[in-house]
């Protein structure tokens, strides 16, 4: 038996998981245990993942996105 842990995206995955249970082909074990992320642990999360950029930079890069759509 092997332990996995999943994120459910959409509680379709979790209907799909209790029908598997039913089956008796997988179990699940609830956890009480939730990601409850402080503002200063957000921070530390994230910092570093944007840099700065200018406005023109930013415009030019959105102006880019938009044409790859026509």
């Amino acid at each position: 038996m092997r332990t996995v842990t999943l994120d459910i995206l959409d509680d379709n995955a979790l209907n799909l998981l209790k029908d598997l249970e039913l089956l008796k082909v997988i179990r699940l074990r609830r956890d009480n245990q939730q990601e409850n992320l402080s503002s200063e642990d957000l921070v530390k999360k994230y910092k570093g993942s944007m840099v700065p950029q200018s406005k023109d930079e930013v415009d030019n890069q959105l102006n880019n996105l938009r044409n790859e759509w026509e």
